[in-house]
């Protein structure tokens, strides 16, 4: 189908604002995506070639969509008082603050199907590489995979906390972040207290780093990896 000057990603953006509309009630499936077509008045034959992927492409759309309201919401403030540790958990606040908790729930369904688990770690991952990258993290070397992989276990366990956060004002889930990058801050500590022991660090190098690699998100409420 030829494009004949069509705006393809006012039309996508069309669809997904259309489909917003109907993801609570009948989730991010083929349901969703008809009805997105017809109330957005864009063919269905032309909805594929925009979206092939449907519903659940719309659905990743709507998790970039959020990354790029709370990157707004970041370069609007003044960080330059806060800690790092202070300055990450405000941009993940920020971040569930611009979401729909009953969209985001759909969204987990949808991404925890084998079928779309990848999409859904690749757009986690999206997410903590454009918080750092907001910080000004210029690290070139493992540290740079280290952080958004801690940053990515911190952010997942803290959506999965706030799906169900019946607290006034989200103050659980804000407390339950604080103690994630806690954790990891103390863990952190550990580490750099292991490595200036030169008799342990010799001896523990490798178990540490097998720890930093293979440890669960959210296990017992520690997590992998660096922030900082």
């Amino acid at each position: 189908m030829e494009n004949k000057g069509l705006d393809m990603e006012a039309l996508r953006e069309s669809l997904l604002d259309a489909a917003l509309l109907h993801v609570v009630f009948d989730g991010w499936g083929e349901r969703t995506f008809a009805a997105a077509c017809q109330d957005a008045g864009v063919d269905a034959a032309l909805a594929r070639v925009i979206c092939p992927g449907a519903a659940a492409e719309l659905a990743a759309d709507y998790h970039r969509r959020g990354d790029r309201l709370m990157l707004a919401q970041l370069a609007a403030e003044d960080l330059s008082a806060l800690r790092l540790r202070d300055r990450i958990a405000l941009a993940v606040r920020f971040r569930l603050e611009v979401a729909d908790r009953e969209i985001v729930r759909r969204g987990a369904a949808l991404f925890a199907l084998p079928q779309h688990a990848a999409t859904g770690a690749a757009l986690i991952w999206g997410t903590a590489d454009a918080i750092w990258n907001a910080l000004g993290d210029t690290s070139r070397d493992i540290n740079w995979y280290s952080k958004r992989a801690t940053l990515s276990a911190v952010y997942s366990a803290t959506v999965l906390y706030w799906l169900g956060d019946e607290s006034e004002d989200c103050a659980a889930t804000r407390d339950f972040l604080d103690r994630r990058i806690e954790d990891v801050m103390r863990f952190e500590k550990f580490k750099a207290q292991i490595r200036d022991n030169p008799v342990l660090g010799k001896a523990l190098a490798g178990p540490l780093r097998l720890l930093g690699e293979v440890r669960a998100p959210g296990a017992r409420q520690d997590l992998p990896g660096k922030i900082g």
